[in-house]
Order: structure tokens, then C-alpha cells, then sequence
């Protein structure tokens, strides 16, 4: 805390100055100019606001990976974003183990890869899970089978597929998995020094944890720098969200199936009668054949209706529109 001037020392100041004894260009030149060091090597590319607004898209696709993995593993998923940072690529590289599992995801219509650096233990843990295990990651590192990065693609692939819709409000992207790599050597997909976007993503699948890294480079995002920006970010989102949900819900509507009915009439018979009938039999309904059906939507009474055909097939023409719970 800086220290307090007491009145004299205040009035002191004052004097001096109306005197001429003090100067204020003396206290100005005085002061030491701040001076901010600069690494070339490594250019500030992403600022603050980028690595932020990185993070809340992120968010949003650890939402979608908590809640959609599970339907394939049938395992609680916990996803929380940890950090974001930059770096050049070569530390991030140099960073990585053998074996590793680097999915390169190609970002079109944005220009080059992304790579996705999943955790082995969390790789094991799907693949014990995917081939019937309980889910457990193993304590010996070695190399993934052909087998096991084939059942692992399928598992990036549904990871990859979530990222358009927390990506949309910024660009819309088709992202798709141009291949898996266990060997850091073979993924170099941009220049050593080039500056890169890290999002460090922490998963827990049933017990197993282990990070998720995202390396985006600069050179992917820089048609899109200056969307990632937060007031853009916020201000897309809410002009999506008036009309995304509403669409979203219309759309998941107009797909389902639902069954529908003509209930042509109802009987009572005993079941001594039920018992004993034979073809030819003749059951008395409770409508006659002037009466109109009653079409059912699943278990509701929706519509009136006549019977009829229509191309050599039974129909009903619907006379009312009609609402059970009225």
C-alpha cells in the first residue's frame, strides 16, 4: 500500500510548486518508463479474450461429451475444461509420450488440422468398456492394435461430430478424422514454431481419469481471429438460441413415430363364447355402420372419421378433429 501524505507534507508540496522550487516536468521525467519484454519466438497471436472465448466453446462441447458418451459406454462421463493456453507447436510436441493417441481432424471449410491428444489410460478404459469389460485402463503402457484404433476411430469420429454445434456460433464447420497417431513424430502438421491454442480437457469416465488436449493452430483459426472474441461470441449465441431451440425441438417432433388407429367398434363376450368361436362367427360391435370411428394418436382419441379405401387399401376420412382430455 502506498504511503499516506500527511497535510504538512501536502501543503510543503503545494508551496514548492506556487514557488517555482519544484517542477512538474522533473517529476515526470523522473518516473520509469515501463517497458513490456516482446519474444519473438513467440508472437502473442491469441490474446486473453481469444484463449477465453476458446474456453467457452469448449465448455459447451464438454456438455455435449458428458451427456452423449455415456449412451455408447454406459458409464457416467464427467468433462470440465481446465485451462487454455499458447504455445508453439514444438512444445506441445515435444510434450507428448509414446505411445500417444493424436487424432488430426481436418476443420473444413477452415484451412489444416486440428489434433485432438487423448490420455492412453482413457483410450484402454473405452476399449475394455467397447469390448464388453467393465471400463478399466490397464498399468503396463504398450501399443494399440489395429483393432483397438479401429474401435477408436468410431469413438473419435462421435467426439469429432459434436464440435459443429459449439463451433456454429462462431463458424459453421464439417469437421471429420483424416487419421489416428500413436507416434508424435508422424503428426507434425504445421512449422515447429508456428503459435498454437491449447484446451486442456479433463475426463472421467466411470473412475478412469485422464486429460484431453486440443491443439488449435493459428493458422487453422485465422480466417476466424476475429470472431473469437466474446461480445461476438455472447451476441451470435443469443440471436441463435431465440430460434436454435425452437428448432431443434420442432425438428426431433416432426421425426418421431407415432402410431395411429381406426377402432372400428367394441364388444363384450363371455369367455366361454371366446373360447368356442369358430370362422364364420359373427361378433356384434357396438357401433353401427353409419357411425363415425374413432381414430386413436398412440393412446388419445384425436379425430372422427368414415371408413373408406383408397387405392385398393383401407382408409378412414377424418370428419373432426377431436381432444380426449377436452
Amino acid at each position: 500500500m502506498a504511503d499516506v501524505l500527511s497535510q504538512n507534507e501536502i501543503d510543503a508540496l503545494l508551496k514548492q510548486l506556487s514557488s517555482g522550487e519544484l517542477n512538474v516536468d522533473d517529476i515526470e521525467d523522473n518516473k520509469s518508463a515501463k517497458v513490456k519484454e516482446y519474444d519473438f519466438s513467440r508472437p502473442a497471436k491469441f490474446s486473453k479474450d481469444h484463449l477465453r472465448t476458446l474456453e467457452i466453446i469448449f465448455e459447451h462441447f464438454g456438455r455435449l461429451l458428458s451427456s452423449n458418451l455415456p449412451a455408447y459406454l454406459r458409464k457416467t462421463v464427467q468433462v470440465e475444461v481446465m485451462n487454455s493456453e499458447a504455445v508453439t507447436y514444438s512444445e506441445f510436441s515435444n510434450a507428448l509420450s509414446n505411445p500417444v493417441l493424436l487424432g488430426l481432424v481436418n476443420m473444413s471449410p477452415l484451412n489444416g488440422n486440428i489434433v485432438i491428444e487423448m490420455a492412453t489410460n482413457i483410450g484402454y478404459c473405452i476399449i475394455d468398456r467397447l469390448l464388453g469389460g467393465l471400463g478399466e485402463s490397464i498399468d503396463k503402457i504398450r501399443d494399440f492394435s489395429e483393432i483397438e484404433l479401429s474401435i477408436l476411430s468410431r469413438v473419435f469420429n462421435i467426439i469429432i461430430d459434436l464440435l459443429k454445434d459449439p463451433w456454429a456460433n462462431v463458424v459453421e464447420i464439417n469437421p471429420y478424422l483424416e487419421r489416428i497417431e500413436t507416434n508424435s513424430q508422424f503428426a507434425q502438421i504445421i512449422s515447429p514454431t508456428e503459435m498454437t491454442a491449447i484446451v486442456t480437457i479433463n475426463i472421467n469416465i466411470g473412475g478412469v481419469e485422464g486429460l484431453m488436449n486440443v491443439c488449435l493452430p493459428y493458422i487453422t483459426l485465422e480466417d476466424v481471429m476475429d470472431k473469437l472474441n466474446t461480445k461476438y461470441w455472447f451476441s451470435t449465441m443469443q440471436d441463435r438460441d431465440e430460434q436454435s431451440y425452437k428448432d431443434v425441438i420442432e425438428t426431433a417432433i416432426t421425426k418421431a413415430l407415432i402410431p395411429v388407429s381406426a377402432e372400428l367398434g367394441r364388444s363384450t363376450v363371455t369367455v366361454m363364447d371366446f373360447a368356442n368361436l369358430q370362422v364364420g362367427d359373427i361378433i356384434k360391435l357396438n357401433k353401427s355402420v353409419e357411425d363415425e370411428l374413432d381414430v386413436y394418436v398412440g393412446n388419445i382419441v384425436k379425430f372422427k372419421a368414415v371408413p373408406g379405401s383408397s387405392n385398393d387399401n383401407y382408409a378412414v376420412k377424418v370428419t373432426e378433429i377431436y381432444r380426449e382430455e377436452e
